[in-house]
């Protein structure tokens, strides 16, 4: 087996050689192709809804064309077409008024868990998180049958208080988990510094340990809105009108009927809604990198 492999080993540094291409050339290069291949696996399904979104029906149905690139004039029809014949517009207002109401029930219930399990040096605390944690994994098929009961207790089946209500299960336990690690990163001293100066731990932790963990809370905060806009098992479940539904369910839902797709309204669906998170996510991407390393380190 070794006697095999050095045939190769020799021809792939004779191959390098020949390129006349230095050792360090040749790891350049080898990064820089992957990076590449990587950057275009990215972008391409971006690039793909784009040119979709504006693409006349005739140019998208036809399999004559080159469906990489324009081969007639570029149009809005397929936007003006969601906009107009949809109700779009509410979907996205749903999805937003859910989204901070999944956040601001995960940071209000994450953060007082976190800590106490981080820095109040309970017993048993990180069997407790490690469990808390290990709720995440459950997938929502299982959950959503119990929380069909939930849900019609309180009667709140088919608004948009039901997925206020169920989606922070699945973001709960993750953010929990998230700002425990990072909550162990802040120095006990400078909380007990805050508690000697006659704060309390309400104070301590409003004033001291919460601006250090900015960074933290802004990673829960944005996983929470992600989790939030991405759900399509909960809002099939809880929601059936119209009216009711976030954009991940009304877009399909209205512009896929039967066997009949409208790719271009589709796309543009697709688009419209994930600038707005991608523009956002952009923005917090150090607060959001920085929240998931540290917590993730303890």
């Amino acid at each position: 087996m070794i006697a095999e492999s050095l045939p190769r080993d020799a021809g792939s540094r004779a191959a390098w050689r020949v390129l006349g291409l230095s050792r360090w050339q040749r790891g350049t290069t080898l990064r820089v192709i992957t990076l590449a291949v990587y950057t275009l696996l990215t972008v391409f399904p971006f690039y793909w809804m784009i040119i979709t979104t504006f693409k006349q029906n005739s140019d998208l149905y036809s399999e004559t064309n080159n469906p990489l690139w324009f081969n007639a004039p570029p149009t809005l029809d397929n936007v003006t077409y969601l906009l107009e014949q949809t109700r779009f517009l509410t979907w996205m207002w749903n999805s937003l008024v859910i989204g901070i109401g999944v956040v601001i029930i995960t940071l209000i219930t994450a953060v007082p868990a976190g800590y106490a399990l981080a820095r109040l040096r309970l017993p048993g605390a990180e069997k407790l998180g490690i469990a808390i944690f290990a709720t995440y994994l459950v997938p929502p098929t299982l959950l959503f049958i119990p929380l069909t009961r939930v849900v019609h207790t309180l009667g709140l089946q088919n608004t948009i208080w039901s997925l206020v209500l169920v989606l922070p299960t699945i973001s709960i336990p993750f953010s929990v988990w998230l700002l425990m690690g990072f909550f162990k990163n802040v120095s006990f001293e400078i909380e007990e510094a805050a508690l000697v100066d006659g704060a309390t731990r309400a104070q301590a932790v409003f004033h001291v340990i919460l601006p250090i963990s900015r960074a933290g809370l802004a990673a829960s905060g944005m996983f929470a809105f992600a989790i939030s806009l991405q759900a399509f098992l909960y809002p099939l479940v809880f929601t059936s009108s119209t009216a009711v539904k976030p954009v991940t369910l009304g877009v399909v839902t209205d512009l896929i009927r039967g066997d009949l797709f409208y790719w271009g309204s589709l796309m543009a669906g697709a688009l419209l809604a994930g600038l707005p998170v991608a523009i956002l996510f952009n923005y917090f991407l150090d607060d959001f990198v920085e929240g998931i390393t540290a917590g993730s380190s303890k």
